[in-house]
């Protein structure tokens, strides 16, 4: 690239319900980011959909919205980035795209597969991880495929849910109670409910399906929720394992963002065997789902016999210098700024293994 700084396309917004979230892991990772070795150009999804290139300076300087701090593109052809031939507005190519867009149309492959198409280098996972980590019913399938301990559980389609109410709450009850009800593919707890007993599971299915055709029901179990992050391609590492402190019955919406008494243990007391374990399973996790770059792996661990169970994979988890991912990091010795370079590292060198691997199959 002729020694000039590599240009990465800070991508973020989105239409999920995640879109603010996603806004303060765009800002912190502007903050943080090296400018003398990367060129930023950050890109801003709207809620409708939309592709704009914002000033980095607005961004930084306290915009609330998207909508507050967008410019248009040159060229009115091509708003904003348009990374179907890597191209910007400024007539240079994007040599890496930074995806921080959580939740539906960010994380679930839709971005990925556009980046795929456009043939433009990207941090994290590709179509494949990032679909299923984000489908609860399939990644949970994926585990147990590969002997990976999951709670018992049941998928539900909504429209069986609709068509046979009474069927399918003899069928989920077989459960037990309590048990978790939630969409299969959506993130930041939005859907999820905690059933007590069978008076509460026909609300709790309506709830989780104004959110999804798929829902799932798992078993509920007493357990502390511990999380390790996994960062690399071929060759992944785990970090130190972290726990969640919540102090509401369990880890929903408003325990992730507005409780003040929401806290985190990391490194988590735990013994060094539970440790070791619990960052074999994430790595074997991240592997079994075609993960790449990385990810935050999330656990349950019974408070009984201390068993512990994989809840779930996230392909682009939360990105602030105080979310969970980049602090687990952090306590594993690698600094914020550290970690955004690792990730473009990564994502460069898996497009150019995936280059190679083209040309070899055309030869």
């Amino acid at each position: 690239m002729g020694g000039e700084r590599l240009r990465v396309a800070v991508v973020y917004g989105g239409r999920s319900g995640e879109h603010e979230v996603s806004i303060e892991s765009a800002r912190s990772v502007l903050e943080a980011i090296d400018r003398e070795k990367y060129e930023v150009l950050p890109v801003g999804v709207t809620r409708e959909g939309a592709w704009h290139v914002v000033e980095p300076d607005g961004l930084l300087n306290g915009a609330t919205g998207l909508h507050q701090r967008l410019l248009p593109s040159a060229d009115p052809a091509r708003q904003g980035l348009v990374p179907m031939d890597g191209s910007a507005p400024s007539g240079r190519g994007v040599d890496v795209v930074f995806p921080l867009v959580h939740g539906t149309y960010g994380e679930d492959g839709c971005l990925q597969g556009l980046f795929d198409l456009a043939d433009v280098a990207y941090v994290g996972s590709g179509v494949l991880g990032s679909a299923v980590g984000m489908d609860k019913i399939t990644m949970k399938a994926v585990f147990q495929a590969h002997g990976l301990p999951v709670v018992p559980y049941l998928a539900v389609a909504r429209s069986a849910w609709e068509h046979d109410r009474w069927g399918t709450l003899q069928r989920t009850e077989q459960l037990g109670f309590p048990c978790f009800v939630k969409p299969s593919s959506l993130g930041s707890s939005v859907g999820i409910s905690k059933v007590h007993d069978s008076t509460e599971l026909g609300p709790a299915l309506d709830e989780a399906a104004r959110f999804g055709e798929r829902l799932i029901v798992e078993q509920g179990i007493e357990a502390r929720e511990v999380e390790c992050g996994v960062l690399g391609n071929e060759a992944p590492e785990a970090s130190v394992v972290g726990e969640i402190l919540v102090q509401r019955e369990f880890y929903d919406y408003e325990a992730k963002y507005h409780d003040p008494g929401t806290g985190f243990a990391i490194p988590a007391d735990l013994s060094p065997e539970i440790v070791h374990k619990v960052q074999a399973l994430a790595i074997q996790a991240f592997e079994a789902v075609g993960a790449a770059g990385m990810a935050r792996v999330d656990f349950f661990m019974s408070k009984q016999d201390g068993s512990l169970y994989l809840n779930e994979i996230n392909t682009i988890p939360g990105f602030t210098a105080m979310s969970v991912y980049p602090r687990l990091w952090q306590a594993s010795g690698v600094s914020y700024a550290e970690l955004i370079e690792r990730l473009i590292d990564l994502a460069v060198q898996r497009h150019a293994d995936r280059a190679r691997n083209q040309t070899s199959y055309q030869d």
